[in-house]
């Protein structure tokens, strides 16, 4: 039997294990081994199932594959982050990212949930990628998968802040953040959704049953200047964005986290610091400051750390969380807004 037409077994739920185990006539602990073996001890491979008889190991393997996904390149940063560009099965590529942080014992991987993006945002080099596809659950999941399995860590955070916007992927980054809540044993507070603004997704997000962590990609203070950077300012300006950011907070009663990117003589004055402060005055939320990074994208630069400093310290004064997000991964290109899939 060829490999496209085995049985992918990752991605599959308890339920769906189930039915797969039956189909083959084995038993239903037989499912709930296999999924033990891949969700939380991260195995690839049936031989590697010792809890599994020689037999069953051989009928798997007749029928079905754990994965096929392929790591196609992988660098290491000199700060310990790991990048993949990761094949599917279609030919598509998407990276994917593992921070690690000296003084925190969190493991987060970064993942995508598109292959490309279509938002188009001047900073990210994501954006000269344009958009392909959406990415299925499985192919989500697979990223964290693959981490586990190359590294043999257990990660503990999944931030969707890789490649494409995930609320326009909404139905299957759902049911990816079900299994890595469920299978992964991965508590739904460790889980980040970082969106450009999706109103309409937003407001779908408020409604369901349980919620990630929330992230807006603010970025600017103002219309005119947001526009010039986010396309999406457009069809969703902040005219209709905030309403919809107190409405979440008002419904979950969960805080949000607004980014917003540091770029040098754009966005970082102290008039845009104060305008920014009174733009989010009446939203129960944290701030998290991105120093921009350098891509093939824009001709962007750096604020000095005076200046990043002067736009804390005002942000602070209206009451916020203001924090400066640590930079990971920039010398392989895996800091935010670098992740172009360029293969160095």
């Amino acid at each position: 039997m060829e490999n496209k037409e085995k049985c992918v077994l990752s991605g599959m739920n308890l339920e769906q294990l189930t039915k797969f185990t039956e189909s083959i006539d084995e038993s239903k602990y037989r499912a709930k081994q296999l999924h033990n073996w891949i969700y939380l001890k991260s195995v690839s491979d049936f031989d590697s199932m010792t809890d599994l008889s020689k037999k069953t190991r051989e009928k798997l393997k007749d029928t079905a594959l754990v994965t096929n996904v392929k790591i196609k390149h992988k660098q290491v940063s000199i700060d310990g982050t790991i990048k993949y560009l990761l094949e599917y099965e279609d030919g598509c590529c998407a990276e994917t990212v593992l921070m690690r942080f000296d003084n925190r014992s969190n493991l987060t991987a970064c993942v995508s949930s598109q292959i490309g993006c279509a938002c188009g945002c001047k900073f990210c080099a994501t954006a000269k990628l344009g958009f392909v596809r959406n990415m299925t659950p499985t192919e989500i999941i697979e990223q964290v998968l693959t981490i586990q399995r190359d590294t043999g860590l257990k990660v503990t955070n999944i931030v969707f802040m890789g490649q494409g916007e995930p609320l326009l992927n909404f139905d299957n980054v759902l049911k990816a953040i079900d299994i890595f809540n469920t299978d992964f044993q991965i508590g739904i507070r460790r889980i980040t959704v970082s969106t450009c603004g999706i109103v309409p997704a937003i407001k779908r997000l408020a409604d369901i049953d349980f919620q990630p962590t929330l992230a807006l990609s603010l970025h600017a203070p103002e219309h005119e200047l947001r526009q010039k950077l986010m396309p999406i300012e457009q069809k969703y300006p902040l005219s209709a964005l905030i309403p919809t950011l107190k409405d979440y907070v008002k419904i979950t009663g969960r805080r949000v986290t607004i980014e917003y990117t540091l770029i040098k003589d754009f966005n970082d004055s102290v008039e845009c610091a104060k305008k920014l402060s009174m733009l989010l005055m009446e939203i129960k939320s944290n701030i998290n400051l991105i120093i921009y990074n350098p891509n093939d994208v824009d001709k962007f630069e750096k604020p000095s750390k005076s200046t990043i400093q002067k736009f804390k310290y005002i942000l602070e004064q209206s009451g916020k969380k203001v924090t400066i997000r640590l930079e990971r991964g920039s010398d392989i290109d895996a800091a935010c807004g670098q992740l172009s899939n360029k293969v160095q």
